[in-house]
């Protein structure tokens, strides 16, 4: 570790019990060395049947992979693990979990036996003090995670750790969060953030699943927003999205999807770019809008 990097991480760490945290990141040092930094991304995960369809989501998931330097791990903070406060996933080999019901047989075969990463898992919790990190050992790769990475790395051959989504906490402690894994993007590891931006399921129309780019006027209104607040690096539009209107509380009934683009936008370094693909509706109440920051 360069002397720049070992103070960048030494700033993130609070006074007392520096030295045990020290010690811990210094013993992790040989595996996650210094390297460039990595992007970042907010991935549209959409319907699980993404995970085993071939469409123009899957395809924009494959094409932004080759656009990023080969990461030696990933995190992924996906709307499908909400938990009574923060945890993160600290086994050799997460299960691949089948979170959801009523899809074809093809999909409940998926097995995406991506490695995971104690090592991480550790340093992870050791850079966090906005909030109190448990490991876990029980839960695993949801199909917020493993629907798009497999579509990224096919070969399954970088491990992969899961944070849950605290559903106690503020989006203002959300970003505080998140914005204390950046010194793991000079580590190597690709931070991903999945799950929708405009997420009404209750709202689906069903009959029109299929119709290109189809979304109610409010849907529209909230995503336009949306991307307008990214592009602007507008963070605390982001942060406050229950003030942002009608539009917006239609498009997010319950925040779990719309929170990995908090953790995703709080790691925007000053002179970063955001650069959206896959910017289209579904169903009229679903967006697949991603973002890659870099």
């Amino acid at each position: 570790m360069d002397r720049k990097n070992f103070l960048r991480t030494m700033a993130l760490l609070p006074i007392a019990g520096a030295a045990t945290k020290l010690s811990s990141l210094q013993s992790m040092a040989s595996s996650f060395s210094a390297t460039e930094k990595m992007p970042v991304l907010f991935l549209g995960h959409g319907s699980p049947m993404n995970a085993i369809e071939e469409n123009e989501f899957v395809s924009g998931f494959r094409k932004v992979a080759t656009t990023i330097p080969k990461p030696k791990a990933i995190i992924c903070i996906s709307a499908h693990w909400e938990t009574k406060g923060t945890m993160v996933t600290a086994m050799e080999m997460p299960k691949t979990i089948h979170d959801f019901g009523g899809f074809p047989k093809a999909l409940f075969e998926v097995q995406y036996p991506a490695k995971g990463s104690p090592e991480l898992a550790r340093m992870t919790k050791d850079l966090i003090t906005a909030t109190d990190v448990h490991l876990d050992d029980r839960w695993g790769l949801d199909h917020g995670a493993w629907s798009v990475i497999k579509h990224m790395y096919p070969n399954a051959d970088i491990p992969v750790i899961q944070m849950s989504i605290d559903y106690t906490a503020s989006p203002e402690r959300h970003y505080e969060i998140a914005q204390q894994l950046a010194a793991l993007r000079r580590k190597g590891v690709l931070i991903i953030g999945s799950g929708n931006m405009v997420h009404n399921l209750g709202a689906v129309d069903w009959q029109n699943f299929d119709k290109d780019n189809y979304a109610y006027d409010w849907a529209i209104e909230a995503n336009t927003k949306m991307k307008s607040f990214i592009m602007e690096g507008n963070h605390d539009a982001l942060v406050q999205f229950r003030k942002q209107g009608k539009a917006f509380d239609m498009a997010i009934p319950s925040p779990e999807h719309y929170l990995p683009l908090v953790y995703t936008v709080a790691l925007q370094e000053k002179g970063e770019v955001p650069h959206l693909f896959n910017d289209k509706a579904v169903a009229g109440s679903l967006t697949m809008t991603s973002v890659k920051i870099a």
